[in-house]
Order: C-alpha cells, then sequence, then structure tokens
C-alpha cells in the first residue's frame, strides 16, 4: 500500500509491533497530530489561514484526533486538511460545540476524514454578514401549522400545540431591508431528502439517530440560506464544500460505500463498518506517521 511507503525505503509498523521491534514506547494518536502540526509545511498552511489562533487551532485539533478512536483510522495529514476548512471558515474543531464536524467515511475501504458544517455553523456565518436582522429554525408540533401559502410562501404557524408530536420543521429569516422568507418541511419530506442525499442516514447512523431534529433544522435552514438568502464568500464555500460531501454520498449509494458504512464522529460503530486499523508509524524520528499532500496529490513536507 502507499501508505506504507516512506523515505528511505523503510515500512510503516503498527504502533505495538513498533514498540516490541526497538523497544520504544507507543507513540499515541495525540501525539501523532501534534507531528502532523508541528511539520513546516502544515505550519505554513496555518499561517496562511490563520492570522491568529493557530496554537489554539492546533491544540483542538489534536484533542479531536486524540479522542476519536474512528477519526484515528484517518491518515492525520488529510484529518488536518479537513480541519484546515474549519479554519478558513474561522470555525472550532470542537465536536461538542456543534459548529462543524469532521467525519470519516469509508471510500473502498479506506477511512477518509470529511468536513461537514453542521446547524449552528451556518448561523453563524450568517450572522458574520451583517445582512440580517432575524434568522430562527425549530420543530413544529402537531396542531402549531395552519397553513402553508403557495403564492407567497408565508407560513402560518399560529395554531395550539395537540402533542409533542414533531410534524415538520421550518426555518425563517428576514434581512435589514425587510425581506422575510420562511421556509416549512414536513418529517416526511426531511425523511424523503436524507433518504436521497444522506448516506449517514441510510446506514442508521448515530448522528441522524440521536441527533434528527437539529439535523432536520440544519437541512431546512440551508436550503433557505442557499435559495433566498444573502451569501458572503465565506458562505458560498461552506454551502460548496457540504454541497460536495453530500455528492459523494449520493454517488456512492448502492455501491461499496453501502457495504462498508459510515462511521460518525460519536465514535460509534454503524452500517456494517469495520474497526480501523490502528495508526501506523514509519520511524521513531522526525518524520511524520503520514505523508501530508497536496490538492494535487504532491508531498508537502520534507
Amino acid at each position: 500500500m502507499a501508505n506504507n511507503e516512506i523515505k528511505g525505503g523503510m515500512i510503516a509498523r503498527t504502533q505495538e509491533q513498533k514498540a516490541a521491534a526497538k523497544g520504544n514506547k507507543p507513540v499515541s494518536p495525540s501525539e501523532l497530530m501534534k507531528r502532523t502540526i508541528n511539520s513546516s509545511a502544515m505550519q505554513d498552511l496555518l499561517k496562511g489561514t490563520l492570522k491568529d489562533g493557530a496554537q489554539a487551532f492546533g491544540a483542538s485539533l489534536i484533542e479531536l484526533y486524540g479522542s476519536d478512536s474512528y477519526l484515528q483510522g484517518c491518515n492525520p495529514g488529510d484529518v488536518a486538511k479537513e480541519a484546515l476548512k474549519a479554519a478558513g471558515l474561522r470555525l472550532p474543531v470542537s465536536k461538542q460545540l456543534g459548529f462543524c464536524y469532521i467525519i470519516p467515511r469509508k471510500d473502498h475501504r479506506v477511512l477518509k476524514p470529511n468536513f461537514q458544517l453542521g446547524y449552528k455553523g451556518y448561523i453563524q456565518l450568517a450572522m458574520r454578514t451583517g445582512a440580517y436582522r432575524y434568522m430562527n429554525a425549530g420543530p413544529v408540533y402537531e396542531g402549531e401549522l395552519i397553513k402553508v401559502d403557495k403564492l407567497t410562501g408565508e407560513v402560518d404557524l399560529s395554531g395550539p400545540i395537540k402533542s409533542d408530536t414533531v410534524v415538520g420543521y421550518f426555518a425563517f429569516l428576514e434581512t435589514l431591508n425587510g425581506f422575510r422568507k420562511t421556509e416549512y418541511w414536513s418529517r416526511e419530506r426531511v425523511e424523503a431528502h436524507a433518504r436521497r442525499f444522506s448516506d449517514s442516514y441510510k446506514s442508521g447512523a448515530a448522528i441522524w439517530r440521536n441527533n434528527f431534529d437539529e439535523m432536520a433544522q440544519k437541512t431546512v435552514l440551508k436550503a433557505l440560506i442557499s435559495k433566498w438568502g444573502i451569501m458572503s464568500i465565506e458562505m458560498e464555500t461552506a454551502l460548496k464544500s457540504d454541497d460536495e460531501m453530500l455528492q459523494a454520498a449520493d454517488r456512492a449509494a448502492g455501491g461499496e460505500a453501502d457495504k462498508a458504512g459510515t462511521i460518525e464522529t460519536t465514535g460509534e460503530e454503524v452500517g456494517g463498518a469495520e474497526e480501523p486499523e490502528a495508526p501506523t508509524l514509519t520511524d521513531s524520528g522526525e518524520s511524520l506517521p503520514w505523508e501530508l499532500t497536496g490538492e494535487n496529490g504532491e508531498v508537502l513536507h520534507g
């Protein structure tokens, strides 16, 4: 495998093999990511992306990688590159905060990290435009929906709540110049959309099982902003990244990705996914655990 080939012709080994062969202590995942971040190539990328806050960003990435056993199955250089998308948007990579996620996904039976914007991330980027007076999203309970005006798009949610059953989701925006728009999707429409575009939903992943309302609100809010909202360059970049991930998942539907399954950032195994192999090491010196490559596949570190 290409990942097992390193400079000088040395062969990468697992942590346990390395320790047994040379008597060294196994290198922790946190240390692997630390080496990646401290490489000259990554430092140059961080300086070009972040004018300040590079140290805090690096610490967050080390913590993320060190605490997620499934993310550790990914090339740490690739994880760092995906995290740089969050850095470019000035969003924290901590999954507990919910602004964005780095999600491992199997591609031809190899785990690869994917950047995905969260519900809070869309709101944060919209707020930064300074163009919105109000923005909101949430669930609609049984009895609240009175009507949706097909001509004007107005949604009347003034009805009394009859139960705690969620029948749909709304997203609303109003710009400073007075433009208002509401988007309403029934729960069935959200589920149909997820079945078509989200392989994590189709695999029964924890991110949908445990956070369906949040994922549904993100879906409706994204639809509203992308069609009717005022877009900044940051928001266009984020939407493009999110769409590319969904398109890749859609192309994989019915293929090997469905067989391999999807692994979410919760660390749970879903969709028949296999336990990832332990991270490999090149040597006990300064070399990185994996080669850090650029967009065109070129090796970035020396």
